[in-house]
């Protein structure tokens, strides 16, 4: 497959270390989405938080009003020199003196063209394990987000989001080709949930799934699993990373989505004289 066809492209995930020096961060993602457009990719996709370690103690000291912002300004100018679409992971955007987890989304014009916050904050709280809660130091978006690349539709989570089909079934309706997912799952809960969750929500819904992790780092407060992955519209595994600092190069064939739906059509199956998934904010 070329770079991009009208069957599909090529895609970059992007696992990359998350430091403490945000400007070191930002100009490494710069560098690996150039490697990445090297190596024939029309899309890169960096993990969430990838400019901030994620820490509630941090995450307003390194906000940013977007598209303002530093690392806004250097995505923007990453997918214009390279001609990308590139989905900016997440970093935390500052707005009303309020902070979002918020992923960006540019064109190879260097445009933003989608802005999703993060629908469902990480509040967990599992004795012996982990304890989080997002909420303390954010707050949540509202909205289903989705972009246009080429002729295929692209629907937006971030981390959290994952675990909520009816968010991606809401996608499905839409018409979503693709599912992106940034996320940082922890080591207690990558293990037995990230790939299952990433499988099942490709098979559900007859989509491809990207979701892209930050690299795992033992010294951080948060450490989180890595294991960047891209499943199939038939549930399987296509790529995926172990836990350290490397980069997946995937060729996503859409004409795989289009036969599955035929052969297994359950779009046309469901039984929405019984139940349905309903876009409550779409409601007249």
């Amino acid at each position: 497959m070329t770079s991009s066809s009208s069957s599909g492209f090529r895609a970059a995930v992007l696992q990359l270390t998350v430091t403490a020096d945000k400007s070191t961060n930002i100009a490494i993602a710069v560098k690996r989405i150039q490697q990445a457009k090297s190596n024939g990719c029309t899309l890169a996709v960096l993990p969430e938080c990838f400019t901030t370690p994620y820490d509630n103690a941090l995450f307003r000291k390194y906000a940013e009003i977007i598209p303002d912002g530093e690392t806004c300004k250097a995505l923007s100018q990453a997918a214009k020199s390279n001609q990308m679409y590139v989905v900016g992971g997440s970093i935390p955007e500052l707005c009303d003196n309020k902070v979002y987890n918020t992923c960006t989304v540019w064109d190879p014009n260097g445009n933003l063209i989608a802005k999703h916050r993060k629908v469902h904050l990480f509040d967990v709280n599992i004795p012996g394990s982990t304890c989080f809660k997002e909420s303390n130091a954010m707050s949540p978006g509202n909205t289903l987000n989705t972009f246009q690349l080429g002729k295929f539709k692209v629907g937006l989570g971030i981390c959290h989001d994952m675990r909520f089909s009816e968010m991606a079934a809401l996608y499905r309706k839409q018409g979503c080709d693709l599912l992106i997912y940034p996320g940082a799952f922890c080591t207690e809960l990558g293990p037995p949930h990230w790939s299952l969750l990433i499988r099942f929500r490709a098979l559900e819904n007859q989509t491809f799934v990207i979701a892209a992790s930050p690299a795992r780092d033992t010294k951080s407060n948060y450490v989180a699993w890595g294991h960047s992955m891209v499943a199939d519209p038939w549930g399987t595994i296509v790529e995926e990373a172990n836990e350290k600092d490397m980069d997946l190069y995937v060729d996503l064939d859409f004409t795989l989505r289009e036969n599955i739906k035929r052969q297994i059509p359950i779009g046309n199956q469901r039984r929405i004289d019984i139940y349905d998934t309903i876009d409550m904010k779409n409601i007249k």
